[in-house]
């Protein structure tokens, strides 16, 4: 999708976990699953934004039928800006997944990180967006691997835990576990992160890491500014949310 700066700011609307799905979500949205994506859409347009990044879990699960894929190719290729996904432990990029059944990433504006590359690079806004994609239901470091900055703005998208220190050996603790160390290896601009559904920054702070939470327990997607001069600003934008019965 050729791209063309409107202005100097580069402006990231940045969700996840939405869940698409034909159960629990779908009847908290009136019985449309895709209608999280939608309304992160709907957000993301209304403040004028360059490019969409959700992170992970944007599907419920790999089994989803066509007719709900078909509905989320429509309103991912109505979109009109650039959409970046990374699957999450929930939609792993795996044979039969809704990625391989949807062909998500044959839509112009769409680009599944793991499923060519690792990479979606922009060079219209001088960016970069890194993420390492679930494989598969196994243990990860999802921010593992991430690359060297070779753009002038470099964004690393990953899906799982946060905490303070790392799980001794031979003991109980989460899964795609991530530390503060592992945020400041990646000297990004911004980490975007998902799998908490609560929005919440993380780490030190010398490296901007959030979790957007999810759009229905959220209730907004974070929105980061990246300057022209290296600065970056970190804002929440508000999503409509499930209508109320």
């Amino acid at each position: 999708m050729p791209l063309t700066p409107r202005h100097e700011d580069v402006l990231i609307v940045h969700s996840s976990d939405l869940h698409v799905d034909d159960g629990y979500t779908a009847r908290a949205w009136g019985g449309d699953g895709n209608a999280p994506l939608a309304a992160v859409l709907d957000a993301a347009r209304a403040i004028d934004a360059d490019i969409v990044l959700l992170t992970g879990d944007i599907f419920e699960h790999n089994r989803l039928n066509a007719t709900i894929l078909e509905r989320t190719r429509a309103i991912l290729g109505d979109a009109r800006l650039p959409v970046v996904m990374l699957p999450g432990n929930h939609d792993p990029l795996m044979r039969g997944s809704v990625w391989d059944r949807g062909q998500l990433s044959s839509i112009d504006n769409v680009h599944v990180l793991g499923e060519q590359t690792d990479i979606a690079a922009f060079s219209a806004f001088d960016l970069e967006i890194w993420g390492r994609a679930h494989e598969d239901y196994n243990e990860i470091n999802p921010l593992e691997g991430a690359p060297q900055r070779s753009a002038g703005r470099h964004i690393v998208a990953g899906h799982g835990h946060f905490a303070e220190e790392r799980t001794p050996e031979g003991q109980p603790g989460p899964g795609w576990l991530f530390t503060p160390e592992d945020i400041e290896a990646t000297d990004a601009d911004y980490v975007a992160l998902g799998h908490w559904n609560r929005k919440v920054q993380v780490g030190t702070g010398n490296v901007p890491a959030w979790y957007s939470g999810s759009p229905d327990v959220a209730g907004t997607v974070n929105a980061i500014r990246l300057g022209s001069s290296g600065g970056v600003d970190i804002s929440h934008a508000p999503v409509a949310g499930p209508p109320k019965t």
